[in-house]
């Protein structure tokens, strides 16, 4: 996954790597690292996330930050450089290596005529001033070179939470967000939101100091039917809202941009759902006798330390059904017009995250023990809660098990995880009616569905998948006679 580049003696640069599965791009979370700060051979700098999971990338050599080429929320593509290392700090003046263009430069004063004085610092991280030796193609309508540096200060000013010299602060635009018809002044934050919402910044009327045009700029720019606020005083100011959920205070709409895993999901559903024939079965069946295994178990010594519930029976029944029907554990291989048996099971658990919904999977679970089972249920759902869930974890499962029934749902129809061939919903168990031994008696009652590619599974099989696995939790012991 190491993907990296020595420009010089002294600097060595950090690509971004494809971290999974051949991932074109990937959505930098948060920094760990500032320039200045020391790291070390395998140290994290950064979180990213691309369209399957959070991933943190860890540096493969020791230095010191000298830049970080991109700022918190820019989506990067592959092979890019994100990050630049001094490896031999204290050892004099070195040429530091060429920043690559940024996706959406900022400081008027980096695309400016002419070349920026030798060893000029950035005018914000992740946007940096090209070294004399790069030539730069000048901007149409561009500010002589004062007029940029004044911009730069101002900016830098903002950043700094002071005011900018008056000698130098340009003036505010009475229309649009572009000074003297240049580049509108605005934060690496605002931009991306504005990108999002589609807004144009040249059309949005600054009210932040210097003429910089602030996050309540682009909401009331996306609203423009909501009569325009007085700007916030410092003391005033709210905090600002994360750039994933926009919404003005008055809006009648909040609009969330699609993108990282629930781009991804919505994506592979879409395909999942007009690719494969679904066709979905159901059964309700008596889950007493499982409830109290369940209640056994939590005390059995040899299930100590580890998390006992229904949903480990689950799918315990499951990987039994699919020992006594191996058939269903299939994928189709469009490519070559063939259906592709699996001789392993690795049982994808459906898991909603902050994030979205993913499924990892428990590698090879049919050979697992029931202790072995419950530990890795536990630790699949640990770390998909911390939002750590690696694009491996989530990549060949076969069959998925999802359990709306945690949400009060009796059951649902699932669609397909992409490249599986069945997916078991399992709804709420609750106190019902039932008849029990010809007398109606109150029961543990839930509701399974079993959907399953109707180009890989027929009726029948189906059928005796989903019946083996109710009755297992109706008879638990048939996990000893079955297994």
């Amino acid at each position: 996954m190491t993907t990296m580049t020595e420009t010089s003696a002294r600097f060595r640069e950090f690509k971004m790597p494809d971290v999974g599965e051949g991932l074109t791009e990937a959505e930098i979370l948060k920094w760990f690292v500032q320039p200045g700060d020391t790291v070390t051979d395998g140290q994290v700098v950064c979180e990213v996330e691309t369209a399957k999971a959070a991933v943190e990338l860890p540096i493969p050599f020791d230095g010191v930050v000298h830049e970080l080429r991109f700022p918190e929320g820019t989506t990067v593509d592959v092979g890019q450089v994100i990050i630049a290392i001094d490896v031999a700090p204290g050892s004099g003046d070195a040429p530091a290596p060429a920043a690559e263009p940024a996706q959406e430069p900022l400081a008027a004063a980096s695309q400016g005529d002419g070349d920026a004085p030798k060893g000029r610092t950035p005018v914000l991280v992740g946007y940096g001033v090209a070294e004399s030796s790069t030539k730069r193609r000048p901007r149409k309508g561009a500010s002589a070179a004062p007029e940029a540096a004044a911009v730069a200060a101002a900016v830098q000013a903002e950043l700094n939470g002071h005011a900018a010299p008056a000698a130098v602060a340009p003036a505010v635009p009475a229309q649009g967000g572009a000074p003297d018809g240049g580049r509108p002044l605005a934060k690496p934050p605002v931009r991306k939101l504005a990108k999002d919402l589609g807004i144009d910044l040249a059309t949005v009327v600054p009210t932040g100091k210097d003429g910089i045009i602030t996050r309540e700029d682009v909401h009331a720019a996306a609203a423009p039917a909501v009569a325009p606020v007085a700007a916030p005083t410092p003391s005033q100011a709210a905090p600002e809202a994360p750039a994933a959920a926009v919404a003005s205070a008055s809006a009648r709409e909040t609009r969330i941009p699609v993108k990282g895993v629930r781009k991804a999901i919505a994506q592979a559903m879409v395909g999942s759902a007009f690719t494969a024939p679904h066709v979905t079965e159901f059964v309700t069946v008596d889950v007493t006798r499982t409830m109290k295994l369940v209640a056994e178990l939590k005390e059995d010594k040899d299930m100590a330390g580890v998390r006992v519930n229904p949903l480990l029976i689950i799918a315990k029944a499951l990987l039994v059904a699919i020992k006594r029907n191996p058939e269903v554990n299939a994928a189709w291989d469009e490519a070559n017009q063939e259906i592709v048996q699996k001789h392993y099971v690795n049982l994808g658990i459906a898991a909603a995250t902050p994030r979205g919904l993913i499924v990892p999977n428990i590698k090879d679970a049919h050979e697992k023990t029931l202790p072995q089972l419950a530990a890795a249920l536990g630790e699949l759902v640990t770390t998909a809660r911390d939002g750590k869930t690696s694009p491996a974890a989530m990549a060949g499962g076969t069959v998925t098990i999802t359990n709306v029934g945690v949400f009060g749902v009796d059951t649902g129809t699932p669609i397909l995880n992409p490249g599986e061939s069945a997916i078991l919903a399992v709804g709420a168990i609750k106190l019902q009616p039932w008849v029990h031994k010809g007398k109606v008696k109150p029961r543990q009652v839930t509701t399974l569905a079993l959907s399953f590619d109707h180009r890989l599974v027929d009726g029948e099989l189906g059928s005796k998948v989903l019946a083996d696995v109710a009755a297992i939790l109706e008879q638990p012991k048939r996990l000893i006679t079955w297994a």
